[in-house]
């Protein structure tokens, strides 16, 4: 079942590397006490969420906090070491927090896992983004169409955050 607006995220456990060498931080640690806009990618390097996806939160960070948004995520069933050379490797370091769900297991709790084996990506996010406020869901855009990233975009979450 897919998470919906108003459900609490599940607890998982992501990586990011930091100063200090890997971190874990938990779902507590990213949402709680916060407003969060998460989006989420099949995986880091791949041409839409190179090109397309993550550029817009790059582009419109200050536009997004401005409107009392406290952190931008973004996250993909990728290992910490792929998340940490695609935040340097896009200049998001600072800006956007990279966090590495290797295993999917928060994309399986969450409900917004793809099998895309046909493809050779094995189980990924499905193309998403949301707003989250103290760990609740506020609002929630799954991409409909492969190779966009119209509904889960930075413009999109804008209209959405007024």
């Amino acid at each position: 079942m897919t998470i919906s607006v108003g459900d609490k995220l599940p607890q998982a456990t992501f990586k990011v590397i930091t100063a200090d060498g890997a971190k874990d931080l938990t779902t507590a640690d990213v949402f709680d006490g916060k407003k969060v806009v998460l989006f989420g990618v099949p995986g880091a390097f791949t041409p839409t969420c190179s090109n397309n996806h993550l550029p817009g939160y790059l582009e419109n960070h200050d536009a997004i906090l401005a409107r009392g948004v406290d952190q931008i995520a973004v996250v993909a069933a990728n290992d910490h070491h792929v998340m940490r050379a695609w935040a340097t490797f896009t200049g998001g370091e600072g800006k956007i927090l990279y966090l590495a769900d290797g295993n999917g297991a928060f994309a399986k709790a969450t409900g917004l896992n793809i099998d895309l084996s046909a493809g050779g990506l094995g189980e990924r996010f499905k193309r998403f983004s949301m707003i989250v406020d103290n760990g609740v869901v506020t609002t929630l855009n799954i991409e409909d169409s492969p190779g966009k990233a119209v509904e889960s975009g930075a413009a999109k979450i804008l209209e959405q955050l007024g």
